[in-house]
């Protein structure tokens, strides 16, 4: 297949859409922190995407998709790109090979910052650092390998098509293993820790929403049909999410529009992995339980007095591993050669029931050792006197509000 200038043009236009995703993650993240750690959350957003860019080209993109070792990782083809230009790309013959790292390079980046929700308020920058790319290179892209690029799950025969497990499931277990780690904020439990500005955080959601249309639609690789009807479930599922989780709080007090919101992202991660595969009616299956089941997770957490402060597990594990299992129920030939288990296909449900079991464990596990020996070693937290300040001005010398 030739390259076409078409395709070219919507992954290109994809991978903008996908970038403005990891500022959405800060913007969302923000409003839900104390207003004396907002710029620190923000930040973190901004220093995930910096720290993924240099860590992809150099040689995350080559433990991701270098030639297959063993089923577990990339060979070392593409350090510092070498070997990557201008011509078709290995896994998408009709696009530019430096479009492809591109487009996958915004993945990367964004599943960091969604991992920044379980250090909010307490983590030293440096700390975060060295964290961050230990985290990237030695969970995110075996994980990507295994998926995406011929490792051990796709040989399985494992569906994601955008990344159920290899962004969410891994960002939000690992969310709850650093959370577990690094402990809780100094008072959490103690007294009410509130949002300082949920506008900023409705916000950041809209950007989230925004930036998913070039996640799941743009994972067609193409601009074609599979493209149209990744973008229009992807919309249905997060609107279903939307309302059963606004239902959900609305039966036990009053209607959370920061609530609708959550929902919202709750079936935009959902849909992830089943975007190429389902039909509109899987889809709002699919967002409706994603919505329901996230907010009990979320009150599951609360309730087990576990700071995981902006509930990436609750919303992105959770709703990446029901997003993962429901690909092998609901997946459709009507839309791929896909079927799911209605359609009789009890092996695709599975295979969906193994590789997310297998990558919940491998990233909760790993993650937890990594974080264990960062704290060990360097120190996870800020001191009693920072945090107390807020990081805002002790870690950046800089106040969000004047």
């Amino acid at each position: 297949m030739e390259i076409n200038s078409g395709d070219t043009a919507w992954v290109l236009a994809s991978t903008a859409l996908v970038m403005l995703m990891t500022p959405g993650v800060g913007l969302f993240y923000g409003g839900l922190v104390r207003s004396k750690t907002v710029v620190s959350m923000i930040g973190l957003s901004f220093l995930a995407f910096a720290l993924a860019s240099i860590q992809w080209v150099l040689f995350g993109y080559s433990l991701s998709f270098g030639t297959d070792v063993s089923g577990f990782i990339g060979g070392l083809d593409f350090l510092a790109l070498s070997g990557v230009g201008l011509g078709e790309a290995p896994l998408a013959s009709n696009i530019p090979h430096l479009v492809y790292v591109a487009f996958q390079l915004v993945f990367a980046a964004v599943t960091l910052a969604i991992l920044t929700s379980a250090v909010a308020e307490r983590v030293k920058l440096s700390s975060f650092i060295v964290l961050a790319l230990l985290w990237t290179t030695l969970v995110y892209d075996p994980l990507a390998h295994w998926v995406w690029a011929g490792g051990w799950l796709a040989q399985m025969g494992a569906l994601d098509f955008a990344g159920g497990t290899v962004v969410h499931i891994s960002s939000g277990f690992s969310a709850l293993a650093i959370a577990l780690v690094i402990g809780k904020r100094m008072g959490f439990g103690s007294y009410v820790m509130e949002p300082h500005n949920i506008p900023m955080a409705m916000i950041g959601a809209g950007l989230l929403w925004f930036g998913w249309f070039g996640f799941n639609a743009g994972s067609a690789l193409a601009a074609n049909g599979l493209a149209a009807s990744a973008l229009l479930v992807t919309n249905t599922s997060a609107a279903a999410g939307a309302l059963t989780w606004l239902a959900a709080s609305w039966l036990k007090g009053k209607p959370s529009a920061l609530g609708m919101v959550s929902g919202g992202i709750a079936g935009l991660v959902a849909i992830t992995p089943a975007a190429g595969y389902v039909d509109v009616t899987g889809a709002i299956v699919i967002g409706a339980v994603a919505g329901v089941l996230c907010y009990f997770a979320l009150l599951f957490r609360v309730g087990r007095g576990l700071d995981e402060s902006c509930d990436a597990w609750a919303v992105h594990g959770m709703g990446g591993l029901w997003g993962a299992i429901a690909t092998g129920i609901f997946a459709t030939a009507s839309v791929n050669s896909y079927t799911g288990l209605i359609y009789g296909n009890f092996n695709q449900f599975a295979v969906q029931i193994m590789a997310a079991g297998a990558s919940v464990v491998y990233a909760f596990v790993m993650t937890f050792i990594l974080a264990k020996i960062v704290d060990s070693v360097m120190g996870l937290r800020v001191t009693e006197e920072e945090e107390y300040v807020g990081l805002d001005i002790a870690q950046h010398g800089e106040k969000a509000y004047a």
